[in-house]
Order: structure tokens, then sequence, then C-alpha cells
């Protein structure tokens, strides 16, 4: 299966998902990979809000722009527009699936799992946590995105 875009998914779209967003643009376009990026999430709370604003300052100290981004949430027909859809939890896995009523069920997957990355199996969201959770978060990310890109090269 060709990849021409991936979205990323996580609960409100304000911490985990836009940074992993962000993170796999800069790195995708270093490595001359033409894949488009997205990101959304499973609740609509946030929709419209800017990411975290822990987040953001922590993204931007590694060098990632989440300035630009605004939260939304997932649609059933993001099934149709994405050719990978990566959930950073099981619980948004679960979600997933329930509104794409079975249809991608075949590219569905969590990211860190489909990127081959080391343990955890599920991105933590920092949101509730302190201040070092969304630096460890960045470092989750890239690690992740390394993982994902060796994958895509791979076919």
């Amino acid at each position: 299966m060709t990849i021409e875009s991936v979205l990323f998914i996580c609960l409100g779209n304000i911490c985990r998902s836009p940074l992993v967003e962000a993170v796999a643009r800069k790195h995708l376009a270093e490595g001359g990979l033409d894949i488009h990026v997205a990101s959304c999430g499973t609740g609509g709370w946030h929709a419209g809000e800017q990411a975290d604003p822990r987040m953001r300052a922590a993204a931007a100290k590694a060098g990632y722009d989440l300035e630009p981004h605004r939260a939304r949430q997932l649609r059933a027909d993001d099934a149709e527009r994405y050719h990978l859809l990566l959930a950073m939890d099981s619980s948004n896995l679960r979600d997933m699936r329930r509104v794409f009523g079975g249809k991608a069920d075949e590219r569905l997957a969590l990211f860190l799992d489909w990127a081959g990355a080391a343990p955890p199996r599920e991105f933590p969201d920092p949101y509730d946590e302190e201040l070092t959770a969304f630096t460890q978060s960045v470092a989750l990310a890239e690690q992740g995105v390394r993982g994902l890109i060796q994958r895509l090269r791979q076919g």
C-alpha cells in the first residue's frame, strides 16, 4: 500500500497529535518524503482552539512550531481521506473504530506500535501531568516519527 497521507489522532487534539503532526511534517520534509500529515481528536470540546500552551512551549523549545494549529474533531470521512490513521492510545483507537464503523480497519493502528518504537505502546497523555511530561512527549514523538519514517521508506 502506498501511503500518501497520515492522520494522527488523540483525545482533544491539543497535546499529543498536534505535536506528532508537527514533528512528522518537519522530519518527512527533511527526509524528502512527500506525505501529507494532519491531526485531530476523537472529542470535539477543543475544536478551533490552539494546542495546549505547555505543549506549544515544549515543542518550540525543540524547534517545532505549533502556533498555527487549530484543533478539530475526527470525522467519518477521514477514513476515506487518509491512507493511514494512527491513534495515540487504545481508547482513541476504539473511538476511531466506532466513528468509522468498520471502514479502514486495516489502516488503523497505534502510532507507536505502527512506527516500531520501543515501549511504551501507547503515547501517554501529558495533559494532567507535570511540565516535564510535555518535554518527554517531544522526545517520544521524535522517536516515533523516526520509526514511522523508517517504515514508510521500507514500503
